[in-house]
């Protein structure tokens, strides 16, 4: 494996995915997006109910202190006798309170008005609800009333009850269980006493519930509108990540679209320039390496003619074989190089047909090869290209460690482990063995050492089907190689 793949998979164990977070950047941005709007909206909600419930509580308490005011003002010129009337009407359980006083006052009686001088304290704030009641009575009565402030203790006590303004009567009666309930004293200059039971709703003013449908459907705009922006975001990345794909699959893949925002289509069209980079050098590389084996077959052929004449025999094998091994490099150097434009279309390619064959001509050639399972369905790839990546990995291990021994395992992707019971690698080795011409020093003789290429062919191979080779040493011995195709659904 890999240093890069180590690091994602330590960075994976370090900082697991949330199941929830989608993985896709339009998920993300989306739900990023719907995150902060509600979070925006829920500061603002809160906003909104602290400021509403300290208007609402302002303005009732200086309802209350004028509804006071009006209805002491009137009690205080009348006799004891008709004071004490009143009060008995006012205190009754079914009495009610006028919201505005008459004219002419209180079921007749004579109205005191109230001093322009003495109007009401505004107080911004209320960290005191029962001080500030206080002092505005006080402001609105005058130094010859004196006025108490308290939670009502003895709820059976007549009063004159004043309800929370602002509230219609079925909203004060879904509360009535949790309201707050506070009795004012009234002392008039002659030494009466007065007693007004005030309730107070404890969580304040209630938003209106337009309010909230209000934000559901700004809500639901936001998310259209987001969703709209971002597919727009990330139908050219998806786009430009499905050509990046196909490079390496197919050898003349279609340019990309030049759209979107002006970032995109830069990036479209760098992308494009790449490709058409890539293309000539391709091309390039494809005729130089056609003429290099034509101009490298003629001299080899004329040298293995000239062998021939040789008439000392054992002079003869030794040139032999070494015109054999620089023919060999330059048939796998030509393979190799040869690479992406082989043109070869991809096909379905019954895998478990492909390892039986190879499978016989290798016991053919007295080699041991077994194969343990079975791919469920035909695998699309390019055949004669595949087949060359399992013909060098089952050679590879026959070569370093007497047999091959393959496993097939199926599923969303196809893994074929090639094992040996050879020495193995060491593990600084493991990667550099995939260069090209790179041989291990206990390799590097004429018979088994090979050329250094078996293995950068069979990677080019898989990664050119979107898949990866990678090598590991056994804990019993021996070295697998582990081929990991991906199925495309």
């Amino acid at each position: 494996m890999s240093s890069a793949s180590v690091s994602r998979v330590s960075e994976r164990r370090r900082f697991p995915r949330l199941r929830l977070w989608p993985q896709s950047l339009l998920g993300r941005l989306i739900a990023a997006s719907v995150v902060a709007v509600l979070s925006a909206q829920a500061a603002g909600l809160v906003l909104i109910a602290q400021e509403r419930e300290r208007f609402v509580l302002q303005s009732s308490v200086r309802e209350w202190t004028r509804r006071i005011a009006e209805t002491t003002q009137m009690l205080a010129p009348l006799a004891a006798a008709e004071r004490a009337a009143a009060l008995e009407r006012l205190s009754a359980p079914h009495g009610s309170f006028p919201r505005h006083a008459p004219p002419g006052g209180l079921h007749g009686m004579p109205r005191g008005p109230l001093e322009p001088s003495r109007g009401f304290v505004r107080v911004p704030l209320l960290p005191d609800f029962e001080q500030t009641l206080k002092e505005q009575l006080r402001a609105a009565l005058g130094p010859g009333y004196e006025v108490t402030v308290g939670r009502t203790l003895d709820a059976t006590r007549p009063a004159i009850s004043i309800p929370a303004p602002f509230f219609e009567a079925h909203e004060l009666a879904a509360h009535q269980d949790t309201a707050l309930r506070y009795d004012v004293g009234v002392r008039f200059p002659d030494g009466d006493t007065v007693l007004y039971r005030i309730v107070r709703l404890p969580g304040g003013a209630y938003l209106p519930r337009n309010l909230v449908v209000n934000l559901a459907l700004l809500l639901v705009l936001l998310v259209i509108a987001l969703y709209v922006a971002a597919r727009n975001i990330t139908r050219p990345l998806s786009a430009l990540a499905r050509s990046a794909d196909s490079i390496g699959r197919d050898a003349r893949p279609e340019k990309l679209p030049e759209r979107g925002a002006r970032e995109l289509r830069d990036a479209a069209r760098a992308f494009n320039t790449m490709q058409d980079r890539l293309r000539r050098y391709l091309d390039s590389r494809s005729r130089v390496l056609a003429a290099m084996s034509h101009d490298l077959k003629t001299p080899l052929t004329r040298l293995r003619l000239q062998v021939e004449t040789l008439e000392n025999p054992e002079l003869q094998v030794r040139i032999g074989k070494e015109l054999d091994e620089m023919q060999a490099m330059v048939h796998e150097a030509l393979a190799l190089f040869r690479g992406l434009d082989d043109g070869e279309p991809a096909v379905p390619v019954d895998v478990n047909a492909l390892l039986a064959a190879l499978r016989e001509q290798f016991a053919e050639m007295g080699a041991s090869v077994t194969v343990d399972g079975r791919a469920l369905e035909p695998f699309t790839a390019k055949a004669q290209a595949l087949k060359r990546c399992l013909t060098n990995l089952i050679a590879n291990a026959i070569n370093f460690g007497t047999r091959a021994a393959i496993v097939v395992e199926d599923g969303a992707e196809l893994t074929i482990r090639v094992r040996d019971q050879g020495p193995g690698v060491p593990e600084a080795e493991l990667e550099r063995v995939f260069e090209p011409f790179y041989r291990l020093e206990s390799s590097r003789n004429r018979d088994g050492g090979g050329t250094g290429l078996g293995l950068s062919i069979a990677r080019d191979i898989a990664q050119a089907h979107g898949g990866t080779l990678t090598l590991a040493n056994l804990p019993q011995g021996g070295l697998e190689a582990t081929l990991v195709l991906p199925r495309r659904r």
